[in-house]
């Protein structure tokens, strides 16, 4: 999934995109929150669609996947220090130069380590991030990507992102 990621932020930076949008492909990233995104990126560097900051949320979606995804949030910030609270979600609004900047093609994380250190670097490259609230519902189409490698790689990552500094 990372991979992945860094192939569509080269792919908009070849092609002089000045704001690169990610979101997933299953469809379950609302387009609607588009002009939200865009509005408050006139603002910020890196904005974020949050399921965790006030008036967002999730639907359809059971205790453990709740409990895991806002654990792992709480955690990366407890741990890292960093201040986003949605800290695994991928629907985001990019500026050019946070790309040009941040090395993420060096970003090697498999799952949602990817997401968290792009934020965790963004943060201390001095970018102002912001969040606003969504509600994300359960995916239509496609099956989950994470497994115990995805949450050993991100459980890991935190810690070495805290004392790599």
């Amino acid at each position: 999934m990372g991979r992945a990621y860094g192939k569509g932020f080269r792919w908009g930076l070849d092609r002089g995109y000045d704001l690169i949008i990610e979101s997933d492909a299953d469809m379950s990233h609302d387009p609607k929150y588009l002009s939200q995104m865009l509005k408050l990126s006139k603002s910020a560097d890196l904005v974020i669609a949050s399921r965790y900051v006030k008036g967002g949320g999730t639907e359809g979606w059971g205790l453990l996947r709740k409990l895991i995804s806002y654990g792992a949030s709480v955690y990366t910030r407890v741990i890292s220090g960093l201040l986003v609270h949605d800290v695994t979600g991928g629907y985001k609004c990019f500026h050019r130069q946070v790309l040009e900047t941040v090395p993420f093609e060096k970003v090697r994380a498999f799952g949602y380590g990817f997401q968290i250190e792009m934020n965790y670097r963004v943060w201390k490259a001095g970018f102002k991030i912001t969040e606003f609230p969504i509600i994300f519902p359960d995916r239509r189409k496609g099956v989950s990507k994470f497994n115990k490698k995805i949450f050993v790689e991100a459980f890991l990552l935190v810690w070495k992102l805290r004392f790599a500094q």
